[in-house]
C-alpha cells in the first residue's frame, strides 16, 4: 500500500511526472510568444536562450528586464525571444544566425503546409511547362541536376512576375529565365499574355489574331473600333477579348489548332457568364459575333447559336440598348453617356437586330428582331443615330428579309403558318418591285461587294417561296425562273464575282472579290444561304424544270457550289462538309435516275407536283431540310448512301451503279481543290459551343443520321424537331396521331 507521503509526491510531480520546478514559470519575463512552445530552432543548440527551469538559484533571485514582445524570426518559429526593445538590441538568435531581428506590431506568422504546398504547386507548373517546351522541339542546354535543383528553389515562384497580368504566376518567364532553349538557334518561350482555363496565348499570337479579324471578318459586321488594344477589350469585357480570338482563329495559319483548343474553356466562360445575368453591354458584343461566326459543329443538336441569339436580345433590352436616350431607366445607378458611348450603344443595337435577323432567315425560325424608332430610317440624316453607309444598307437589306419571313410565313389561319396561293402571289408581286427599288438603291452608293453579296441572299431568300407554289398555280413557271435566275445570281457572285462589280468596287474594297474571300471569312449567314442555293440547284435540275434551262451551266454551277460548301469547311467533317457530302450523293442517284429512257422519252415533259414540299415550316429554309428528309428516305434508308466515316469527299458525276461507289472519291477524277488542313481539326471531333450529352460525333458511327429506324411510310411519319437545324432531331410519330403532310 502506498504511503501519503508517496501519494503526495505523485501528486506534486503531475501527470508527466515532472517535478515541482516544471510547474513554475521562469523568473524571466519573456514574450507570450514565446510561452507557446517550448520547441527549439535545429541550430540553437548552444542555449543562449535560457530555458524554463534551468536557471540558477541565483537568477531566479534577481529579475531580468522584461520583454514585452518576441521579433518577427522568433514569433515565425515559435521559439522564445530575449530581444531588448528600449534601447533596442537584438536576440541573440538573430544575431547568432544573421537575421534582421526587428518588432512589427502587424506580423502574421505563415503557415509552413500552406507555404511548402503554394511551392510544390508552383515547381508543379514549371516542370509541365518545360515538358511543353521539349514538346515543341526546343532544346536544354544545361544538364538535368542543374535544373532539377533551380525547379525545386522556392525562390523560382517569388521572382518572376507577368508584366501584362500580375495574376499569371509567370511560369513561362521563370522557365525561361532558367533554361536556354533554342531550335536551330538561340530562342525563348514565347510570352504569354491571356489565359483562360488550361488555354493560354502568347503575345505574338495574339497581335496577329487581332490584325486578321479586323482586316477579314470585321468588313462583314464593322461595328468595334479597330484602334483599340486588345488590352482594351479585355478591360471591356474577357468574353468579348475571347470571342475576337474565337473568331479570327478559324483560318489562322500560323496555328490551326487554337480554335479546337479555345472552344472548350470558352464554351464554359460563355454559359458561366450568361449564368450570372450579364448587364454589361459589352457581353452583347461578344455574344453577336459568336452567333455571326458560331465554333464549328458536326451536329445541330450542340448547336446553340439559335438559343443564343434569343439571350442577346434579351440582355440588350434588358439593358437597354434600344432606349438609348433613356439608359437611365434600365440601371440601378446613374448613368452618364457622351456622345461617343451613345452612339455605340446605337449602332450595337443596329447590330443585334441584324445578326437576329439573319439567324431567322438562316434557321428557318422566327425572328427576334425589334425595329423601333431607334432604328426608324432617317434618309441622309448624320448625326448619332447615323450608322453609315454599310451598316445603314445592311439594316435595310434584313428589314426586307423580316417583312418577306412575316408576310410569307406567318400567316395565323394556315396550321403550317404559310399564306396561301393567291395572297402569295400578291405578296410576291408586291415585294418583286419593293426589292428592285432596293436594289437600285444600294446599288447607286457604290458600296462594298459584302453589301451586294447580301443584297443577292435577300432575293434568294424571296424567290425560295416558288417552291410553296402549287403546279396550278399561274405564271408557275415563271416564278421558278426567277428562283432559277436568283440562284445563279447568288452563286456567281460567291463563286467568282460579277466582273461589272469588280470593275466598279471601289480601290480599297478589291480585296474582297479576290482569292476566295467570302468564302474563307463567310459567316454562318452566307453559309446557309450556299447550302439552300445549292439544295435549289439540284432539286430544279432533277425535275421536270431542267428541260427549260441550260443544264451545263447547272452543271458547272452545282460543281462550284460543292467545292465552294466545303471550302466555308472550318473543320474537316464539320456540318457544311457533310452537307455537300449529302449533296452530292442526291445529285449522283439523279444522274443515274436521269439516264433512264422514262425521262428522256420526252422533250416537253408535262408540268408536275415533283417540287412539291414536305416540309413546309422553315419558311425558306423548308428546301433544305426537305432535301434531307429526301435523302434519308431515298438513299440512306437504301443503302444508296451514307456519311459514316468519310475519309475523302465525293466527286459529283463519279457515281456508277452500285452505291458504294458513291461513297468515294475516284482521285483520278476530282482531286478536291479546296482541300483543308488535316491539323484544323479530327473529322470525329465536335467544336461546339455546347459539346453533345455523349461525346459522340456526326462523324462517329453515324449517330445523328442512322440513330433511329424507319418503319413503313404507310404507318410511321419523320417529323422534324423545330429546335434543330438540321441532320438530326428526326422523331418517329405513329402516323395515327399526327396526320400526314400534304404535298399541295
Amino acid at each position: 500500500m502506498e504511503s501519503p507521503e508517496f501519494a503526495a509526491g505523485m501528486r506534486s510531480h503531475g501527470a508527466n511526472g515532472a517535478g515541482p520546478h516544471k510547474r513554475k514559470r521562469s523568473i524571466i519575463d519573456s514574450s507570450p510568444a514565446s510561452l507557446l512552445d517550448n520547441d527549439h530552432d535545429d541550430q540553437d543548440d548552444d542555449h543562449h536562450v535560457i530555458e524554463r527551469g534551468d536557471a540558477s538559484p541565483e537568477a531566479k533571485g534577481r529579475r531580468l528586464p522584461g520583454v514585452k514582445r518576441a521579433c518577427n524570426e522568433c514569433r515565425q518559429q515559435k521559439l522564445r525571444c530575449d530581444v531588448v526593445q528600449d534601447p533596442f538590441q537584438g536576440c541573440s538568435r538573430c544575431n547568432r544566425l544573421k537575421l534582421e531581428c526587428k518588432i512589427e506590431s502587424n506580423f502574421k506568422r505563415i503557415g509552413k503546409r500552406s507555404k511548402h504546398a503554394e511551392m510544390e504547386k508552383e515547381i508543379d507548373k514549371l516542370r509541365r511547362a518545360v515538358q511543353a517546351a521539349k514538346a515543341q522541339g526546343f532544346t536544354v542546354e544545361e544538364d538535368d541536376e542543374a535544373i532539377h535543383s533551380q525547379l525545386q528553389s522556392p525562390v523560382v515562384a517569388s521572382q518572376y512576375t507577368h508584366t501584362r497580368n500580375p495574376s499569371l504566376m509567370g511560369s513561362d518567364e521563370a522557365v525561361s529565365s532558367l533554361l536556354h532553349l533554342k531550335r536551330g538557334g538561340s530562342y525563348t518561350i514565347p510570352r504569354i499574355a491571356r489565359e483562360l482555363d488550361d488555354f493560354r496565348i502568347t503575345e505574338e499570337h495574339e497581335s496577329l489574331l487581332f490584325s486578321q479579324f479586323f482586316n477579314c471578318y470585321h468588313p462583314f459586321l464593322p461595328f468595334l473600333n479597330p484602334n483599340q488594344t486588345p488590352d482594351q477589350y479585355y478591360q471591356q469585357h474577357p468574353l468579348l477579348y475571347w470571342s475576337i480570338v474565337a473568331v479570327a482563329s478559324r483560318r489562322f495559319l500560323p496555328d490551326p489548332t487554337i480554335l479546337t483548343k479555345l472552344s472548350g474553356p470558352l464554351t464554359r466562360y460563355l454559359w458561366t457568364t450568361i449564368g450570372e445575368v450579364p448587364q454589361s453591354y459589352y457581353v452583347v458584343k461578344a455574344l453577336c459575333l459568336l452567333c455571326t461566326w458560331p465554333l464549328p459543329t458536326s451536329t445541330t443538336s450542340s448547336d446553340p447559336t439559335h438559343i443564343l441569339c434569343g439571350v442577346l436580345m434579351k440582355i440588350a433590352t434588358g439593358i437597354g440598348l434600344h432606349r438609348p436616350n433613356h439608359i437611365n431607366d434600365f440601371s440601378r445607378v446613374a448613368v452618364e453617356l457622351n456622345n461617343d458611348g451613345l452612339h455605340d450603344r446605337i449602332k450595337t443595337w443596329a447590330v443585334c437586330n441584324i445578326v437576329a435577323q439573319t439567324i431567322g432567315t438562316g434557321y428557318g425560325q422566327p425572328a427576334s428582331t425589334l425595329y423601333d424608332w431607334t432604328l426608324a430610317v432617317r434618309g441622309g440624316e448624320s448625326g448619332l443615330f447615323s450608322l453609315g453607309p454599310e451598316l445603314e444598307a445592311r439594316l435595310q437589306i434584313e428589314r426586307f428579309c423580316d417583312k418577306v419571313s412575316k408576310e410569307m410565313y406567318s400567316n395565323a389561319s394556315d396550321p403550317r403558318g404559310v399564306a396561301g396561293d393567291e395572297h402569295r402571289a400578291m405578296l410576291m408581286r408586291v415585294y418583286r418591285r419593293e426589292f428592285n427599288e432596293l436594289q437600285a438603291s444600294i446599288l447607286s452608293q457604290n458600296l462594298s461587294p459584302i453589301i451586294n453579296l447580301h443584297l443577292r441572299a435577300a432575293g434568294l431568300h424571296l424567290r425560295l417561296a416558288g417552291f410553296f407554289d402549287s403546279s396550278k398555280t399561274p405564271a408557275y413557271l415563271d416564278d421558278l425562273m426567277a428562283l432559277w435566275r436568283a440562284t445563279t445570281s447568288y452563286l456567281d457572285y460567291i463563286l467568282e464575282g460579277d466582273s461589272q462589280s469588280q470593275s466598279q468596287c471601289p480601290q480599297e474594297y478589291q480585296y474582297q472579290v479576290r482569292d476566295s474571300y467570302f468564302l474563307q471569312y463567310a459567316t454562318n449567314y452566307i453559309q446557309q444561304m450556299l447550302v439552300a442555293a445549292g439544295f435549289a440547284l439540284l432539286k430544279l435540275m432533277r425535275s421536270f424544270f431542267a428541260k427549260q434551262i441550260d443544264f451545263e451551266r447547272g452543271r458547272n454551277l452545282f460543281h462550284g457550289a460543292i467545292r465552294a460548301i466545303r471550302t466555308t469547311s472550318v473543320i474537316q467533317n464539320d456540318l457544311n462538309w457533310r452537307l455537300a457530302e449529302l449533296m452530292v450523293q442526291i445529285w449522283n442517284g439523279a444522274r443515274i435516275d436521269a439516264i433512264s429512257p422514262s425521262f428522256q422519252a420526252n422533250d416537253n415533259p408535262e408540268i408536275d407536283d415533283s417540287l412539291q414540299l414536305k416540309v413546309r415550316c422553315r419558311h425558306s429554309m423548308s428546301l433544305v431540310f426537305d432535301s434531307i428528309w429526301h435523302w434519308r428516305e431515298e438513299y440512306q434508308a437504301r443503302g444508296r448512301g451514307t456519311l459514316d466515316a468519310l475519309k475523302q469527299p465525293t466527286h459529283p458525276d463519279s457515281a456508277n451503279e452500285s452505291s458504294a461507289s458513291s461513297t468515294h472519291l475516284d482521285t483520278t477524277l476530282a482531286p478536291p481543290p479546296h482541300s483543308i488542313p488535316a491539323n484544323l481539326g479530327i473529322a470525329t471531333s465536335n467544336g461546339a459551343l455546347t459539346p453533345s450529352a455523349g461525346g459522340s460525333a456526326l462523324g462517329g458511327g453515324g449517330a445523328m443520321l442512322d440513330g433511329l429506324p424507319y418503319g413503313n411510310a404507310t404507318t410511321t411519319y419523320d417529323v422534324w424537331d423545330p429546335q434543330h437545324w438540321m441532320l438530326d432531331g428526326l422523331i418517329d410519330f405513329n402516323y395515327t396521331f399526327v396526320p400526314p403532310i400534304d404535298a399541295n
